[in-house]
């Protein structure tokens, strides 16, 4: 695949000029050895990585620059490096005279850079140290400021370099992170199908389309993703990337982020409040696409999709206090801004019944997903063994309070109130 193809402006049926501003994007055996000609025009620079991510590639970037004026910010790797305030300011002490910000890493390095890029008007460009997110080509940056998980509007990389010979020899966990991102895709588009059909979001075919061939793309390689063979990491690398190009098409992540993401961030902002265990971002999703298709399951079993269950709002939010601690407060006021408990959806959901079974049967079964699992060698019973039953039935129902996105969890909500779905 030419991912550089997919960057031109296309107008689309949609009525929107689909472009992305990333101006190269390599995916090959030695593409650090493009970078002198990359950044021929700049002299200052600043590398920034942690100890992880540099050991993997930092050498071979720094003698692909030999000649230049190069600064390296490397963070530690231990503790588990978290893309928040503290770590911004640590950031941002760096940039006085630099010309371009060169991150060397994967999803957290990449979007502090994008993040501390966009906000001080530095550009930057990514060398790519895993194919473990969809996030190189996104525009949002996932960064945790007052505890809450926001992702904030942010520039795109002026370009990527994505050497397979470095990212197949990434840690196996984080391959396995990268396909479990890729196949969550069949819950976000799903959770794109029924916003649109229930709400009437935005929604582009196109875009749909071409996120979905990059799935069916990648499905087929978890066996020689686990041998680290490079085509199928090639090809599983230009879809994390050709997902990120469709996110900047359609203007946000509904393409390749709902309920899944929403489950995997809920373990990851109650793990850091509560110092508890979480999984890699990309092995949670695909866990959580499990569950969000039980959940869209339970719901096509119903008969109709009249109101089944109902919740005390002084039940709720004492509930949102219990689940998310200090937290909480940001959670509540985040909805009461939506108002997304106030308003009424399910007469939506028995007006455009037939849409909507349509948007939700579009995500494979559990079952189905299960088998994913277990192809790239990961077990649900993992998943189940670190965070518990009771932990995950909380993710089900209030995953959702941390996001402004409407997504199958709030249609199970609005239908089932706090039935249990697993």
């Amino acid at each position: 695949m030419d991912i550089n193809k997919l960057l031109s402006g296309v107008k689309c049926s949609c009525g929107k000029v689909h472009t992305c501003a990333i101006k190269h994007v390599f995916v090959e055996e030695g593409a650090i050895s493009r970078l002198p000609d990359l950044l021929l025009k700049y002299d200052r620079i600043l590398l920034v990585a942690d100890e992880n991510t540099f050991s993997a590639a930092g050498e071979q970037v720094v003698r692909a620059l030999e000649g230049k004026n190069v600064t390296k910010k490397i963070f530690l790797g231990r503790p588990l490096l978290i893309p928040d305030e503290e770590a911004i300011t640590e950031l941002r002490k760096e940039l006085c005279g630099i010309d371009v910000i060169l991150g060397v890493g994967s999803g957290v390095i990449q979007d502090l850079c994008k993040y501390v890029s966009h906000g001080d008007g530095i550009p930057y460009y990514i060398v790519a140290t895993a194919p473990s997110m969809d996030g190189y080509a996104s525009t949002g940056a996932a960064m945790i400021t007052g505890g809450m998980k926001v992702t904030y509007p942010a520039g795109l990389p002026e370009g990527i370099i994505a050497d397979v010979n470095v990212l197949k020899n990434a840690p196996i966990e984080m391959i396995k992170a990268g396909y479990g991102d890729i196949i969550g895709k069949y819950s976000a588009l799903s959770d794109w199908r029924l916003a649109a059909a229930a709400l009437g979001e935005y929604f582009c075919d196109s875009v749909y389309e071409l996120t979905y061939s990059m799935l069916k793309a990648t499905e087929p390689l978890a066996k020689k993703l686990l041998d680290r063979d490079s085509g199928s990491v090639k090809t599983l690398t230009e879809a994390l990337i050709g997902v990120g190009i469709a996110m900047s098409f359609a203007g946000n992540s509904r393409p390749a982020s709902g309920s899944e993401h929403h489950l995997s961030h809920f373990f990851e902002i109650t793990g850091i409040v509560n110092g508890e265990e979480y999984l890699p971002h990309g092995i949670d999703v695909i866990y959580s696409t499990v569950i969000t298709a039980r959940v869209r399951e339970k719901l096509l079993a119903l008969p109709s999709f009249e109101k089944r269950g109902a919740q005390r709002e002084n039940e709720r939010l004492g509930e949102i206090k219990r689940v998310y601690a200090e937290v909480a407060d940001g959670c509540i006021a985040l909805q009461e801004k939506l108002g997304t408990y106030k308003t009424e959806r399910v007469p939506l959901y028995i007006e455009n019944e037939e849409e909507i079974r349509k948007a939700l049967s579009e995500c494979p079964s559990a079952e189905q997903i299960e088998h994913l699992v277990s192809e790239i060698g990961l077990s649900t019973d993992d998943f189940y063994n670190t965070y518990g039953k009771k932990k995950i039935a909380d993710a089900v129902r209030y995953a959702k309070d941390l996001k402004d996105r409407y997504t199958v969890l709030w249609m199970y909500y609005d239908v089932f109130g706090t039935e249990d779905v697993i």
